[in-house]
């Protein structure tokens, strides 16, 4: 069995962290590279990544999380955030970034420019938040396979109130919304559901092949 199977069969969605054990820095910065590295659609990663660590600030959050223990007890929370202000000049940044990158004059980058400035211009707002949205979980996915491989445990959740996690945050004002979180760490000794069986459709229920 490869190693990426061996690893995600033995991560699991941890309900109960051991608050006394965190994530170190090599590790996290290994997280966080991998989250950086993510694919999104043009390679625009329209989102930002919040990690907090600060205490308080969790606390306020996890009763926005209907008292969601891991909020608090985990390592470290991972807030995915969409941007909701994606434009033209958004499309112009990444078009600079591409080109100091790979030494390509922004010329010659002005189809693909134009192309990404249609598109983005053509959504409307609530399809332009749909998309923004999806590609915070491509993200979420590579910290999720990470976290495995590195043995660390990473749970991903969408019980929390958004609304209430932006205005905390003042993410209102930045014109971002919290779209999925994930809480990191180490899994407790008393959490009974690391020892259930995984369960999972069956190859011949889940593909097709045509």
């Amino acid at each position: 069995m490869s190693n990426i199977v061996e690893n995600l069969n033995w991560r699991y969605a941890t309900k109960q962290f051991d608050a006394t054990k965190k994530i170190s820095d090599t590790d996290l910065s290994t997280l966080k590279e991998a989250v950086r590295l993510s694919a999104s659609s043009y390679g625009l990663q329209p989102y930002k990544v919040i990690i907090v660590e600060n205490p308080a600030l969790r606390e306020e959050l996890k009763a926005a999380a209907w008292g969601q223990t891991q909020i608090t007890d985990a390592s470290h929370l991972f807030i995915f955030a969409n941007d909701l202000n994606l434009d033209t000049a958004s499309v112009d940044k990444y078009i600079s970034n591409i080109s100091e990158t790979r030494g390509v004059p922004v010329d010659a980058l002005g189809g693909f420019s134009d192309m990404m400035k249609g598109v983005i211009t053509n959504l409307s707002a609530e399809a332009k938040h749909i998309w923004t949205a999806k590609q915070t979980y491509l993200a979420l996915g590579n910290l999720l396979n990470a976290a495995a491989e590195l043995k660390i445990d990473a749970t991903p959740m969408e019980g929390f109130n958004a609304a209430k996690f932006n205005e905390i945050l003042g993410f209102d004002k930045l014109g971002l919304n919290a779209s999925v979180i994930a809480t990191v760490g180490y899994r407790h000794d008393e959490d009974t559901t690391q020892h259930y069986k995984k369960v999972r459709k069956s190859n011949e229920e889940l593909f097709i092949t045509l």
